[in-house]
Order: structure tokens, then sequence, then C-alpha cells
């Protein structure tokens, strides 16, 4: 298996994993072992076990099943970023001289894929390889791990099992960069930024609401202007910044996540990033930008004390700075506030007592220009009673075989219920009916 590996040239980065690069040490160890009569069998056994730990982690993180050892190679094919793949990744096999180097890997990736580890188990008095590659996993709920990953490879682990030799591995791996993409942007809906010393890691948020429009009740006008904007930015027209601003709890975030489930297949990425990353922006934005997705990044509860100087960064990002915004990255906020950032009375007013501001109109136009560079601005606002009560309907609707009061009582509870929780909003129908059916639909 070592020399399997060192012998990789395209793929070269995947020899570095730590599972594979692990058990190609331990059965080169292995073999010099035998060969010098001089195997110490505990101390090899622990090392494969270890290695064994390792790869049921994996596994279990993203709900591997069948055989073990061929979706983790297959996870090390779609996820190991290789200008190869990302090539591929925007445009296909474009053939060329790096196609025979690919093929060769692809070659060993095969004899990888039907490595026999029978002779090792037998001289170990040990069976945990053939184990994983006959493995059923516990059944769990989908959201101990994420579910498209886990799909795909072992779809993608199927096919590369049953293919012929490695023209066909090369065509099943080149087909799969194109439709899905390589590496972490390829499986993955959604992200959030890590700032590392100033600059951005990007990394999977492995388990999403499965939120959609549907279970937004009401904000139909909404709905349909955010989804509008974000189909015209899938496909590759002209689309506005958008920013989601109104009372609490009318749905802006939740209409956020549902635009991520809804043209996910499409080739839609979500990055959510916090206002004390922005410094991080335009790094986050550089990693994204040759890749071959549209994606949002994703601003919750976007607000700034008037001390805050965040906002900054976002308005050169936005427009304002010397490079141009790429053309597959839109940025979506939510805010209680309508323009973003606090605002006082002295603001107002150019002679306004106690201020030290001798041009207060400059200040006030400094920070309404936040908002400006949103060109899409959609209001959430909360629900009179009529609609409120509808709200309280439709979600009490999903559970009627539990919620065992009839629908005058449900309304008059609803009422009350609306005074103590402090407004309407379809959070607080949704808190209403889960109260509801945390006393037995009573």
């Amino acid at each position: 298996m070592y020399r399997l590996t060192a012998r990789l040239i395209v793929y070269r980065d995947i020899r570095n994993d730590g599972i594979l690069k692990s058990l190609s040490e331990i059965i080169k160890d292995f073999d010099k072992g035998l060969a010098d009569e001089f195997l110490d069998r505990e101390a090899m056994v622990s090392r494969i076990y270890e290695q064994i730990h390792k790869l049921l982690d994996l596994a279990t993180v993203y709900g591997f099943d069948d055989n073990l050892w061929h979706n983790y190679l297959t996870f090390l094919l779609i996820t190991t970023e290789v200008p190869f793949s990302v090539v591929c990744e925007k445009a296909g096999d474009r053939g060329g001289s790096v196609v025979s180097f690919a093929k060769s890997d692809l070659k060993i990736m095969k004899e990888l894929f039907d490595y026999d580890f029978t002779r090792i188990e037998n001289e170990l008095g040990i069976d945990c390889f053939s184990v994983i590659e006959n493995y059923q996993s516990v059944k769990k709920s989908s959201n101990a791990y994420n579910a498209n990953v886990s799909t795909c490879v072992r779809r993608i682990s199927k096919e590369l099992e049953n293919a012929a030799d490695e023209n066909e591995m090369y065509d099943i791996l080149t087909c799969f960069y194109k439709d899905f993409g390589v590496g972490k942007f390829g499986l993955n809906k959604a992200f959030r930024v890590k700032d590392n010393n100033g600059s951005a890691m990007i990394r999977p948020i492995t388990n999403i609401a499965d939120v959609r429009f549907d279970d937004i009740i009401g904000y139909e006008s909404q709905k349909k202007e955010l989804i509008e904007n974000t189909r015209a930015f899938v496909e590759g027209r002209h689309a506005n910044n958008c920013l989601l601003y109104g009372d609490a709890g009318t749905g802006k975030s939740t209409s956020i996540k549902a635009v991520l489930n809804e043209f996910y297949p499409e080739g839609l990425r979500m990055i959510e990033i916090y206002k004390h990353q922005f410094a991080c922006l335009a790094d986050t934005i550089s990693q994204i930008k040759s890749r071959n997705y549209r994606f949002i990044i994703y601003m919750d509860d976007l607000s700034f004390e008037d001390f805050e100087i965040e906002y900054k960064y976002l308005k050169a990002v936005i427009e304002g700075g010397l490079e141009i915004r790429p053309e597959n990255v839109l940025i979506y906020a939510t805010s209680n506030r309508r323009h973003l950032i606090k605002e006082s009375f002295n603001d107002r007013n150019d002679m306004g007592e106690g201020s030290n501001d001798v041009h207060h109109s400059d200040t006030l136009q400094e920070k309404l220009s936040l908002v400006a560079r949103f060109g899409l601005k959609i209001n959430y606002s909360a629900p009179g009673e009529s609609e409120y009560l509808n709200i309280v309907k439709e979600v009490a609707a999903k559970y009627k075989d539990k919620i065992k009061l009839s629908e005058e009582e449900l309304l008059k509870e609803a009422k009350k219920w609306e005074i103590f929780a402090g407004g309407r909003s379809g959070r607080t129908a949704r808190q209403f009916i889960d109260s509801i059916l945390s006393n037995g639909g009573r």
C-alpha cells in the first residue's frame, strides 16, 4: 500500500490523509517485520485498531455504511481539492496531458479499492478489515450527520466499486466534479467563517433545518420578491443584495433558510458571517470568487451601535472598494432595524445641543449609505390579529391529531398567549402551539 500511494501524482495530496498515511506505514512495517522475522504482533494490532477507530468515527460523522473502506477512499477522491478536480468542477473534462496522469492515479486507487487485507488478518489473528468491508451501521437520526454528503459518498462509492478499470473511474469522477463540484463546497449547503489571525477559514455547517417557503405562513409578496431575486442570481442574471428587515419573529431568518434549501440543487451555497468577522470579508470572497457556485453571504440580525465601525468593512465590500464584487456573490442580511445603524435625534439636527460634531448631516449620510447599498429591501412587519390567528390555525392543522381543543378554544387561548408573549408574530404562534402540545394537546 505504501508503494502504491507513493506513486500518486495528480491526487498526491490524498496520501497525506491521516488514516491512509498511517495504514500505509503500518503495512510497510508489517511487511518488513515479516521479512526480518521480527514482528511485534501486539503493537501492530494496536496500531491497526487505532486507525479502525478513526475510520469508525468518520463513518459516524458522515453516515457511511456497507463497505467503509470504499466509502473512505471515495470521500478522499471527491473532497480533496487539486487543480485537476477544480478545473473539472468549472468546465468538465477538458482533455490534455493531465488526463493520462489522472488515469494513472485512478489505476492506483483501483488497486487500493481492491486491496486484500486477508493476509494481515490471518497473520495477526484479527478480523477488523472484514468487518468494515461489510459494515452495518446503527440506524440514527439524520440530524446526527450530513445526509447529503452521506448519500453522495455512498452512491459514488458503489459506482467506483463496480467500475471495470481506471477509465470508468475517470468518467464517473469527472462527471461528479462537473455536476456537484469538489471539496467542501461540492457537498455542503452552508458554511461559517472562523477568523484565523485575519484570514478566513470557511467551515461547513453539517446540519441545516429543512425549512421550505410553505412553512412560512403569510408574507406571500415578501417571499415572491425574495424568490425572484434569488432565481435571477442562480440563473446568472442581474440580482440585488437583499435586506430583510422588520419585527422580530416574523420569518426573516426562516426565509433565508428556505432560500438555501430551495436553490441548493441549482448550485446555491451560503456562508454565514458575523459582524465581528467583517475584517475577514474580503478574504472570504477571494476564496469563493473563482468557484463554480453561487454564494450568498448571510448576515443574521445585522445592526450596529453608533460606536461600532465594522459596517465600514461591509460598505467597501458591497460597493465602494476598488475591486468589483464577483458576479457569483450576493449579500443577504436580516435586521430588526430599517437603517441598520443606531441613530440619535442629534443625528437629525446639525445644531444638536451637546454635540461635538460640526456636520451632523454628513454623519447621518454616512450611516444611511450602508442600507442604500442593499438594492432590495423587504419588510416583514408584525401580523394583525386576524393574520396572527390564521397562522395559529395553519400551524395547528399540522398537529390536528394531537390538539384536542376546539377551534374556538384554540383561538381564545392564542389571544391570551399573545398578551403574555409580548406581541404577535409567527414565532409567537409556533411557541403557543408547542406549549399546547407539551400539555397533551390542551
